[in-house]
């Protein structure tokens, strides 16, 4: 469908455009034309009479044609929500997550903590993320378990080359030594 965006406009597509005004369309209208008016952009008398023929509009076509020369109005009435935001901490856990096995776990412990403060962050917001920030999270602890299993290791070799060491010293030498 098509619909007019003033006196002297070529027509501009929008899928919306034939539907009939809703209640809400209106107030999103009268909100472009009450800011319009605010800004200096229409006068006293042009206000009232855009505001008169937004609650007499029928389609949202019309509502699109009195609000077309403010800003907010015309085809922008019926912009799509921006998608939510991805929580930047959630994408910084993941990539720690994923660097600590090129940086020698460099990245573990800050992959740990900025996938809970994420977490804590989109419970909070809304944001998107909460994959990426478990992802780091596991990641995180990953690294966290192999650096205790290395730890224990090289414990455990150290403690045994030691007991080791010192059976050697302790037995008597050749000479009765």
């Amino acid at each position: 469908m098509t619909y007019w965006m003033g006196p002297g406009r070529r027509p501009a597509a929008d899928g919306r455009a034939h539907l009939r005004a809703s209640d809400a369309d209106r107030e999103r209208a009268s909100e472009v034309l009450k800011s319009g008016f605010a800004d200096g952009r229409l006068t006293k008398d042009e206000y009232d009479a855009h505001l008169s023929q937004v609650y007499a509009a029928r389609t949202n076509a019309d509502l699109m044609s009195v609000t077309g020369q403010l800003p907010g109005g015309g085809v922008a009435l019926y912009a799509p929500e921006p998608p939510p935001r991805t929580n930047p901490l959630a994408v910084a856990a993941l990539v720690c997550g994923i660097a600590q096995f090129f940086t020698l776990g460099l990245g573990t412990i800050p992959a740990v903590i900025l996938g809970h403060m994420s977490h804590r962050q989109i419970r909070r917001t809304g944001e998107q993320g909460y994959g990426m920030a478990t992802a780091g999270l596991v990641l995180g602890w990953i690294g966290v378990a192999l650096w205790v299993i290395f730890f224990v290791i090289v414990l455990v070799a150290t403690v045994s080359m030691t007991t080791h060491g010192a059976t050697v010293h302790a037995r008597p030498g050749p000479f009765g030594g």
